[in-house]
């Protein structure tokens, strides 16, 4: 069993949707989701360990050898990201319950979970094969569920967001398949690491150039760096609490991976990048993002919108630590992968809870108004899961964001570490809105229940914020991966 881990990875959360759809019981869905979820995770951690002890774990589909069969490869990278997003499903999956009760209609409570499941295999299915073709299909399954789960929501807005993103993502998704289409052309193989070895031999650059263009653009649009952002506020906003979670936790964590494993792994930036300015352009578009989209939220009267355009803002600096391509800057990108998926799943699996007890199906901050005496755990699960956004010591957010100013400072970049200082005190003025609201406002008379949330559903909220405080502590795992991952992808080159 132990040889067949990496595609049981797949495998499992893969059969569990049909399964699911199959019996359509909501209880055996949700069991059958959280089952799934843990042994996920189960496998995930046996795959990092694993690797951590005798180095890349390479798996034959078919006992097809590649580069003529599909592989899935497990290494320094794979298995963080791997750890990731099982590590998010292990604790959304639980908290799914309520939720979904909540606010999915009885009758297609069953899809959600299916789709949930779907949505894993796929984001799973990314991170593990060493197929670039095959990425794209694990792209398409988990983009499929992810437009489902947002439709379902009882919000009618719901469908017209899922729509938006369904567009944006078929966009991406053409722009990919283009240019693996390319490389294919130029090489002959599909493997990623046939692919590199290859690249390293083709003596026309223009076609590669292309395909590289086509692939950031694709990637881009999937993990929502700025301006292609447009889909992501909307799909935040109004798809059902679990599904936000889940999704602002991974999905966009997923597609930074494929754009790192582009980047470092299959092209070689010294050999085929030569003059083109790609350093510049992400970290213009990071700084931009980073501001403009902070900026954004500071002023945004929608609870989940703000969070949502908080994430484009997060999601530029860990675009920022790519464009800076050094040991210290790939550390604080991949390390803040870990640390935001953890502090924006908390954050919205707290605002799920807030919700049920509220009857809203959306809030505006002012109305938290008084939530530190309706619901004091949970309020303050907000105050400790903003303070990690922000970055301050002690959270998980300081630790990423220091070593990016520590980044930018080896290469003298002053105005960059004053962008990062900048964009955290933006995020730290509109966590004080929350946190002004929840506390120094009295509550209004109206129709909320009174108490936390159901014990499910505040368990696994207080579980992420505790990751929130302790990886600003214990960095074993978060940094001690981060800069393994990093290594490895300096190393390729």
């Amino acid at each position: 069993m132990g040889d067949h881990l990496a595609v049981l990875q797949v495998v499992l959360p893969l059969a569990a949707a049909p399964l699911i759809v199959l019996v359509r019981d909501r209880g055996f869905a949700w069991i059958a989701t959280t089952v799934v979820s843990y042994a996920c995770l189960a496998i995930a951690v046996g795959l990092a360990v694993r690797v951590a002890t005798a180095g890349p774990i390479s798996y034959e589909i078919g006992s097809w050898p590649p580069p003529w069969g599909i592989e899935y490869r497990v290494d320094a990278l794979s298995a963080f990201v791997l750890v990731l997003v099982a590590l998010t499903a292990s604790l959304v999956a639980p908290y799914a319950r309520r939720s979904i009760a909540a606010e999915v209609a009885h009758d297609r409570a069953y899809l959600m979970y299916a789709m949930y499941c779907l949505c894993l295999a796929g984001l799973l299915g990314i991170t593990i094969t060493g197929d670039a073709f095959n990425i794209f299909v694990f792209l398409e399954i988990s983009s499929l569920a992810m437009y489902v789960l947002i439709a379902l929501g009882r919000n009618r807005k719901a469908l017209v967001a899922a729509y938006q993103y369904m567009l944006m993502g078929t966009v991406g998704a053409t722009f990919y398949v283009i240019g693996v289409g390319l490389l294919y052309l130029m090489t002959g193989t599909l493997n990623l690491v046939d692919l590199a070895a290859r690249l390293r031999e083709v003596e026309d650059l223009r076609p590669v150039l292309a395909a590289l263009a086509f692939i950031t653009v694709g990637i881009g649009l999937k993990l929502a760096l700025f301006p292609l952002h447009q889909w992501l506020p909307n799909a935040y906003a109004y798809a059902p609490s679990m599904a936000t979670a889940f999704i602002a936790a991974t999905a966009t964590k997923v597609s930074v991976y494929v754009l790192l494993r582009f980047y470092f792994t299959v092209f070689d930036p010294s050999l085929h990048f030569g003059d083109v300015p790609w350093r510049e352009v992400f970290i213009a578009l990071s700084v931009a993002g980073m501001l403009v989209a902070s900026l954004v939220a500071l002023f945004e009267s929608d609870v989940k919108r703000l969070f949502a355009y908080s994430s484009v803002a997060q999601i530029g600096y860990i675009t920022l630590g790519i464009g800076l391509d050094s040991q210290a800057s790939l550390t604080g990108s991949i390390t803040h992968l870990m640390n935001h998926g953890v502090t924006k799943g908390a954050i919205f699996v707290l605002l799920g809870g807030v919700a049920l007890r509220a009857g809203a199906m959306s809030m505006s901050v002012n109305s938290l108004a008084g939530l530190g005496q309706r619901m004091p755990l949970s309020a303050f699960g907000l105050v400790i899961a903003g303070l990690s956004l922000i970055g301050i010591p002690g959270t998980a957010g300081f630790v990423s964001k220091w070593y990016l100013i520590v980044a930018a400072l080896e290469q003298g970049h002053w105005w960059l570490v004053a962008a990062i200082l900048a964009a955290s005190l933006i995020a730290a003025a509109y966590v004080w809105r929350l946190i002004e609201v929840a506390y120094l406002r009295p509550a209004a008379a109206d129709a909320w229940q009174r108490g936390e949330a159901p014990v499910g559903m505040l368990t696994a909220a207080l579980a992420m914020v505790a990751l929130c405080v302790y990886f600003g502590f214990d960095t074993t795992f978060s940094v001690g991966g981060a800069q393994e991952a990093a290594q490895l992808l300096r190393g390729t080159r």
